[in-house]
C-alpha cells in the first residue's frame, strides 16, 4: 500500500451513501511510490456530471453501484505540483486538463503524465474543466459517422446535449436542431449552436418525428440522431425521425429496459451505436477545438462556488437550476 503525506491539508467532498455526502479530511497521495511517468495535481476546478447528481441520489448507475465512500466529481483541470522522474512533456505549473480514466478518490489527484493535456496560453483552468464532456461529446458525434453537410437531431439540452450539438455543427453539420421538454433549455441551445430547436408534444412518437421533420426542413429524415437524455419517448422519437440508412446513437443513460421501435430500426436499416464516455484521441480532439475557437465552452458556465459551498452546487444542479456549474478547488 502506497504510503502518503500527512503535511498537507486535502479537503475532500466525499459521498458516504445515497444521498449522504460530507467534507473529509484525506492524507495526499505520495508521488515517489507511483508511477515516475506520473505527475502530483493540485485541483483547480471541478464540473458537476449527471452521473454525479445520479450516484448521489441513487448510489448507483446500472451495474455501477458505490460499495465505499467516494469522492465526488470527475471533470477537472489542476496544476501540476510534483513530477515523476521519468516525466518528460509536463513541469511543476503547468495547467492540464485531468483525464478522469485513473480514479484517485483524493482530491490532490495522483495521474499518469500522458492522461494530462497541456493547457494552451489562451484555454483557462475554468474551460479546461469542461474538457471531459466535451470529450464525451466528441465520443458521441463521431460514434454517428457524421459527415459534412448532414441534418442532425440532438435529443436532450444538458450540458453533453448542447456540447453534442456544438460538435456536430464544427463538423460541418448544415442542420443541428436541438430537442427538449424546457423552454429555457432551448432559448440556450438556439443560442449556443443549434440551428433550430423544437418541443415534442404529449402525442405519439411518430406523431413527433413527423412535426419535426415539417418544422425543421427535414426533409427524408435527419442523417444523424443522438440521444443525450435517456428519455424512452426521446429514444423512440429519435428512431422515427431518421431517413432511411440514417444513423442512430445512444450517449444519454436511463432505465436498463425500454420499449424500442425496433421495426422502423430494421425496415429503415439503421445504423445504430452506443456510446460510453470516450476514447483514444477525444480529449486531443475537444482541446483543439476550444483551442481554435471552434466551441466557446465558457457560455455553458453558469457559475463558479468555492469548494465550501459544493453541496448547495450539486442540489442547485439536480434542482435543474443553471447549467454547468464549476467548483473551485480546496485551498
Amino acid at each position: 500500500m502506497a504510503t502518503e503525506t500527512e503535511t498537507k491539508k486535502n479537503n475532500s467532498f466525499v459521498l458516504t451513501g445515497s444521498k449522504s455526502v460530507a467534507f473529509e479530511d484525506r492524507p495526499v497521495p505520495s508521488l515517489s511510490d507511483h508511477d515516475p511517468h506520473s505527475v502530483l495535481l493540485q485541483v483547480n476546478y471541478t464540473g458537476i456530471c449527471g452521473s454525479d447528481i445520479h450516484y448521489w441520489q441513487h448510489g448507483r448507475i446500472g451495474h455501477y453501484v458505490v460499495r465505499d465512500p467516494m469522492v465526488l466529481g470527475h471533470e477537472s483541470s489542476g496544476t501540476v505540483i510534483e513530477t515523476g522522474k521519468e516525466v518528460t512533456t509536463l513541469k511543476v505549473g503547468d495547467r492540464v486538463a485531468m483525464e478522469p480514466g485513473i480514479p484517485c478518490r483524493r482530491c490532490y489527484y495522483v495521474l499518469p503524465e500522458d492522461f494530462c493535456y497541456k493547457l494552451p496560453e489562451n484555454v483557462s483552468l475554468q474551460e479546461g474543466a469542461l474538457m471531459e464532456p466535451l470529450a464525451v461529446a466528441v465520443h458521441i458525434t463521431k460514434q454517428s459517422r457524421i459527415r459534412n453537410g448532414d441534418k442532425v437531431v440532438v435529443f436532450g439540452a444538458g450540458p453533453v446535449g448542447l456540447l453534442c450539438c456544438a460538435v456536430a455543427k464544427s463538423f460541418g453539420a448544415s442542420k443541428v436542431v436541438a430537442v427538449d421538454i424546457q423552454q429555457n433549455r432551448l432559448d440556450f441551445a438556439k443560442e449556443f449552436a443549434a440551428t433550430g430547436v423544437f418541443m415534442p408534444e404529449k402525442v405519439s412518437a411518430q406523431e413527433n418525428a413527423e412535426r419535426m421533420n415539417k418544422e425543421q426542413d427535414l426533409g427524408l429524415g435527419a442523417d444523424v440522431a443522438i440521444d443525450a437524455s435517456g428519455a424512452e419517448p426521446s429514444v423512440a422519437t429519435a428512431i422515427h425521425v431518421l431517413r432511411n440508412g440514417g444513423s442512430y446513437v445512444q450517449g444519454g443513460m436511463g432505465k436498463d429496459e425500454i420499449t424500442f421501435p425496433i421495426m422502423a430500426a430494421c425496415t429503415k436499416e439503421l445504423k445504430i451505436s452506443g456510446s460510453f464516455r470516450y476514447s483514444q484521441g477525444d480529449y486531443a480532439d475537444a482541446l483543439q477545438l476550444v483551442a481554435s475557437g471552434k466551441i466557446d465552452v465558457k457560455k455553458l458556465i453558469t457559475r463558479e462556488v468555492e469548494f465550501e459551498e459544493a453541496q448547495k452546487a450539486f442540489e442547485d444542479i439536480r434542482d435543474g437550476k443553471g447549467i454547468k456549474v464549476l467548483i473551485g478547488g480546496p485551498k
